[in-house]
């Protein structure tokens, strides 16, 4: 180093130590109604999965595509339930996404089912908007998506900035 460079670095006010908060969450991952919507989701992971999989074993050539949606829908259900579980910022985007995908899928499955049901010689989780399931199916990516923005981190701390 040179006299110059030196002298520039003895010249230099301190730098004040800057007090970063911690990377980790510690909020509870579910509180109240979030912690049974994570267990509707898990027991629907479960059911659909555990039903896709015996259709698809059995009976595949009979109604695969029908088959193959609620295995899509089971493995749905176990991502959304695995990230409306957690608060990571990642976890919370791919529950966004599984929540908004279940929805689009069983409006869409739904509303073809109903306009078109030779396309289903067979019902899917996501049939007749769930009619099979008590229309839970319908109602539960809206439960999702209410959750996941009740709860979202960024909402909770501007609102406590504001009271």
């Amino acid at each position: 180093m040179s006299t110059n460079d030196e002298a520039a670095v003895r010249s230099r006010p301190e730098r004040e130590e800057v007090v970063t908060t911690s990377a980790v969450d510690t909020r509870r991952p579910a509180f109240g109604l979030g912690r049974v919507l994570i267990l509707v989701y898990g027991i629907f992971a479960v059911a659909a999965t555990a039903r896709a999989g015996v259709q698809l074993i059995t009976k595949a050539d009979e109604a695969p595509l029908a088959y193959g949606l609620s295995a899509l829908a089971g493995v749905v259900y176990v991502v959304a339930t695995v990230a409306l579980a957690h608060n990571g910022r990642r976890m919370r985007r791919v529950g966004w996404t599984a929540v908004v995908f279940e929805l689009v899928g069983v409006l869409t499955v739904g509303t073809l089912s109903v306009v078109s049901p030779e396309l289903f010689p067979d019902d899917t989780v996501w049939s007749g908007f769930g009619s099979g399931y008590g229309y839970v199916p319908a109602v539960l990516p809206l439960l999702g998506i209410a959750w996941l923005w009740h709860s979202s981190p960024a909402r909770i701390a501007a609102r406590a900035d504001r009271g």
